[in-house]
């Protein structure tokens, strides 16, 4: 089975999001004077980490908009009733410190261009177009791909099979010959496995396959595994090597 192009997540599987998330809030912490009401930076981090999932959740069901969730996080942080514009405000001072820590992984660079011959690349996320656009040209990886999309603008998200099948559309290939790399072995892992694309899930740990329900994916430790994996697509009739 040929693979024709990668379909790539961004955040966490391009962009160091974890490392930015938490050295950009720590600054943005530190500049509010909020930390002291905190035994340590670490509590204080791990409480915006939980209120953010639980808001993510909420946005990904389709309970609240984008923005709404961003407005939603700050206000369950301080437990403050801040008007629309007071939220936009504080998250928007946040993104400033936010943005003075992104960084790529540094596996991302040479395996783009170990397969920018050879192979058609888009991105698929779960955010907005306005965050990823923003986010991709900045950190200068933006002309590297055909297309950028993402799921506020969809009106789908992943793991449902629609949101992977978009990115195929847009590539004008069938799912058999794309794969999808995302950092995450149930929303990206499995999704992209259940839409019929190789399903490549990074965890930057040790690189085995992973059964996932009744499809496999691709487990790898490093980006530099992916263009090997790409050239050689073995998913049917791959060694039974389920961990």
């Amino acid at each position: 089975m040929t693979i024709r192009a990668v379909v790539w997540d961004v955040d966490d599987t391009l962009f160091d999001y974890t490392t930015a998330d938490r050295e950009g809030m720590r600054a943005h912490l530190a500049a509010e004077g909020l930390l002291a009401g905190y035994d340590s930076p670490g509590q204080a981090l791990a409480r915006w980490r939980e209120i953010t999932e639980r808001q993510w959740a909420r946005y990904a069901a389709g309970e609240c908009s984008f923005q709404d969730q961003r407005r939603d996080r700050v206000r369950v942080f301080l437990g403050a009733e801040l008007t629309d514009a007071e939220a936009d405000a504080w998250f928007q001072r946040y993104v400033g410190h936010y943005e003075a820590a992104w960084s790529l992984f540094p596996d991302v660079l040479p395996t783009l261009e170990a397969l920018s011959a050879s192979h058609r690349h888009a991105v698929l996320s779960n955010s907005s177009i306005t965050v990823q656009e923003h986010k991709l040209r900045t950190l200068g990886l933006l002309d590297r791909f055909e297309s950028v999309l993402c799921a506020a603008e969809l009106g789908v998200s992943k793991p449902e099979p629609g949101a992977f099948l978009a990115s195929c559309e847009a590539l004008g290939l069938p799912p058999h010959e794309v794969a999808y790399v995302g950092d995450h072995p149930e929303i990206d892992g499995r999704g992209a496995a259940e839409a019929g694309l190789l399903s490549v899930w990074i965890d930057r740990g040790t690189g085995v396959v992973q059964a996932v329900g009744e499809v496999v994916c691709r487990r790898i430790s490093t980006l530099a595994e992916l263009p090997a994996l790409v050239r050689a697509d073995t998913r049917f009739g791959a060694p039974s090597t389920f961990g």
